[in-house]
């Protein structure tokens, strides 16, 4: 329901925009629907300053690129300080509707993006729909705020189903159970609800909730299907990289997060785990431009750090191991160049300083010249015992040394998945394995044979009598096998296990003649088998 003038009478409103003329429009705007708590200011740093005075029900933020200090960069900061209340509705406006910076304000989550010029009537609505859902999810955000997750899963559950609330609220509750070490009821909240409703960040939440009790190829399926169909939903994005690199598919990490960069390219945190990965994967011109990018970009973030330009430093490192000796001499040049850099940046980072010298240490090793590397490994121990916090150094270098382990940390499973791991397959559910196998057949029909596989793979575990599911992955694995020469026997492997299963089940004689076809083709040489689809899939 839209709010009348009373109820715009009773909201605290901040706006803060850097345009006079724009900032005026606005503020008779907002008079006229009836606001009387109005704060008004420009855009700048100490604006934030505001909100450990007030707390705000509705922050208009404007943003102007060319700004010395951005809308964007405000928002970022205020949620990187925590700044951002669960009560309180962000609205940023912007009059640039450029793909990057629209992905760019999205990646600091406002309530709401406003493309100016806009009307009085469009401020109207998308204030009063703001208003609308946090009062309905007032209970919950005040849950948030005080930091209970328990209570905040008590608050969620009571939001009615039909409320206009409902999926935000269990969206809020699967995460708290996530938090909570109760992944596999978040699972069980969120896996019927997308079935029934798929919607693009329900989904998401949904694949995090399957990574966190490793149920890692549900959520790269999921993942992957998001993409396919959100292909600017970057949030997903990212989560398919953090699930595919726990696999230990590098490779396909790194390729994921440049196809999220190309896309959006401004964001920081996103180019530094580009960086990361793609360093992981030894693909070091791809890891030294996304720090480049982080360097240029976090000159006036609250992301600006040393580390890039520790990390750009470091690839130049790694490089020198396959580089002619003769382009030693400038390699370490330009070593020490990037680590000088970044102590005139950052001349009070103490710890930058143990970590640049651990960065010479392992640079001389590698050309080796041992008295230059014991040298500068003395000064880290040195600069590193005068912490108020030592350093691991053994761990320090062994990052530098770029570990080979998929993720540096082991995937946390909670106490509650270990002890009942033997039961978090899905529920079983025959109409679900019906209706992912119908899924399968779409994929597999758009020319996505992986994503087929995956889908039909579900199926299976949604109902493990599902011989359509098996008989389907048995045509798609020798298709494999046909096609690629390389991973062949693993694959007529994977082909002779589904059709042993169906061969153990009693068949209807279409699922019979279907079986029969496939163990014919099957005992024909790989490379002698007919170009193309083998078969309808069954559905």
């Amino acid at each position: 329901m839209a709010l009348k003038q009373r109820d715009y009478a009773k909201l605290s409103v901040l706006l803060l925009e850097s345009s006079g003329p724009m900032r005026s429009a606005i503020f008779y705007m907002l008079r006229d629907l009836g606001v009387e708590q109005l704060s008004v200011a420009t855009l700048s740093a100490q604006v934030l300053d505001l909100f450990d005075e007030h707390a705000f029900d509705i922050v208009l933020l404007g943003h102007n690129g060319r700004d010395s200090t951005t809308g964007i960069q405000l928002l970022e900061e205020a949620r990187y300080r925590g700044y951002i209340r669960a009560t309180t509705g962000w609205i940023l406006m912007t009059s640039d509707s450029s793909q990057e910076t629209i992905l760019h304000a999205l990646d600091s989550r406002p309530d709401d993006l406003l493309t100016k010029p806009f009307s009085q009537e469009e401020l109207h609505q998308r204030i009063s729909s703001i208003v609308a859902q946090k009062r309905a999810l007032k209970p919950v955000s005040l849950a948030l705020e005080q930091g209970d997750p328990k209570a905040v899963i008590q608050a969620c559950k009571r939001i009615p189903r039909l409320s206009n609330a409902y999926h935000d609220a269990s969206l809020i509750r699967a995460r708290a159970l996530i938090d909570l070490g109760e992944a596999p009821d978040a699972v069980q909240l969120l896996e019927r609800y997308y079935w029934e409703e798929p919607e693009k960040e329900l989904g998401v939440t949904l694949a995090y909730a399957y990574l966190s009790v490793r149920r890692l190829d549900d959520a790269q399926a999921l993942l992957s299907n998001i993409v396919d169909h959100y292909p600017l939903f970057l949030q997903a994005y990212d989560l398919l990289a953090r699930v595919l690199e726990y696999q230990g598919e590098l490779d396909e990490a790194r390729e994921i997060l440049q196809a999220a960069t190309a896309k959006s390219p401004l964001g920081i945190p996103r180019q530094l785990e580009l960086g990361r990965v793609a360093t992981q994967s030894n693909a070091y011109d791809v890891a030294r431009l996304a720090y480049k990018k982080s360097i240029n970009l976090g000159r006036k973030s609250c992301y600006r750090s040393a580390e890039p330009h520790l990390k750009l430093a470091n690839i130049t490192r790694l490089q020198i191991n396959s580089s002619p000796d003769r382009a030693h001499a400038g390699l370490i040049a330009e070593i020490r160049e990037t680590l000088a850099k970044a102590q005139q940046e950052f001349p009070k980072d103490d710890e930058l300083r143990v970590r640049a010298e651990l960065v010479l240490n392992e640079t001389y090793l590698a050309v080796g010249d041992i008295e230059s590397a014991s040298r500068a490994l003395s000064r880290a121990d040195m600069l590193n015992s005068s912490l108020r916090k030592p350093l691991n150094l053994t761990r320090e270098r062994d990052a530098l040394n770029n570990d080979p382990v998929p993720v540096l940390e082991p995937l946390k499973v909670p106490d509650s998945v270990a002890a009942v791991e033997a039961d978090e397959a899905p529920k079983r559910d025959p109409q679900m394995s019906a209706k992912v196998n119908r899924i399968g057949i779409k994929h597999y029909l758009a020319g996505k044979r992986a994503q087929a596989i995956r889908y039909f793979g579900m199926a299976t575990e949604y109902d493990p009598t599902n011989a359509l599911a098996y008989l389907n992955l048995a045509q798609l694995f020798l298709e494999s096998a046909r096609d690629d020469t390389n991973r062949r026997d693993e694959r007529l492997r994977m082909v002779d296990r589904y059709l042993r299963l169906t061969q153990r089940m009693q068949l209807a004689d279409e699922l019979m003649e279907r079986q029969n076809t496939l163990v014919h083709l099957r005992e024909t040489p790989a490379e002698k088998l007919p170009k193309g689809s083998l078969g309808m899939l069954l559905q």
